[in-house]
């Protein structure tokens, strides 16, 4: 980052793409339901993402882990997306009617339940509803407790909150997913409190 940052090398650009666009891909993919559109709503985010990091590149502060303020940016842009179709929802819903094209018929599809084998299987559909059930601030610390591995500072920093109340986050969130889901080997919840036990996150008693 620091390359592109000084010098606009647009070899350095693309060396970024190639490293963090696949991960920010499936970052935005989590919260989506995962139907016909969501490939389309994540590579258009992921490409707003990038967007804002060429245009942010000022703010970047060399010598700091490059990841928190990436997240950061692309954390800002999946919630921009979610305030847009929050304010749209009756549009989506006739895209969705008609079969749309555009921006919110992809939406409209993105949200659908996937029901395709093929993509996903009934764990992760399981686990996608579970995620979406759960109140805003908590699914975004399981994304980036869970799935990106960001650390408990690091997420603080991402959301705007202490430490301490994003652990209270993601103890909740991981109850509430134990809850639904059950204790079965390799959920997030379980995985979780296994890995919580074993002394990796420090989680229970927040």
């Amino acid at each position: 980052m620091a390359r592109y940052q000084t010098r606009l090398e647009a070899a350095a650009f693309e060396a970024l793409f190639r490293r963090w666009a696949g991960k920010l891909r499936a970052f935005f993919l989590r919260g989506l339901w995962g139907g016909a559109g969501a490939d389309e709503v994540a590579a258009d985010l992921v490409q707003k993402t990038f967007l804002h990091v060429h245009r942010a590149r000022a703010d970047y502060a060399v010598g700091r882990p490059f990841r928190p303020w990436l997240y950061t940016i692309a954390l800002n842009v999946r919630r921009e997306e979610g305030r847009w179709r929050s304010r749209h929802r009756e549009v989506l819903a006739s895209a969705d009617d008609a079969g749309g094209d555009g921006r919110a018929g992809a939406f409209a599809r993105a949200l659908e339940p996937a029901v395709d084998p093929a993509t996903t299987s009934p764990s992760d559909r399981l686990v996608r509803r579970a995620l979406a059930a759960l109140p805003e601030g908590q699914r975004e610390v399981v994304m980036l407790h869970w799935y990106e591995e960001l650390s408990f500072p690091e997420i603080a920093e991402l959301v705007g909150a202490t430490v301490s109340a994003v652990k209270v986050r993601a103890h909740r969130a991981y109850e509430a997913l134990r809850e639904r889901l059950g204790e079965g080997d390799g959920n997030v919840a379980a995985t979780a409190t296994a890995r919580n036990q074993s002394g990796g996150s420090d989680i229970e008693g927040t």
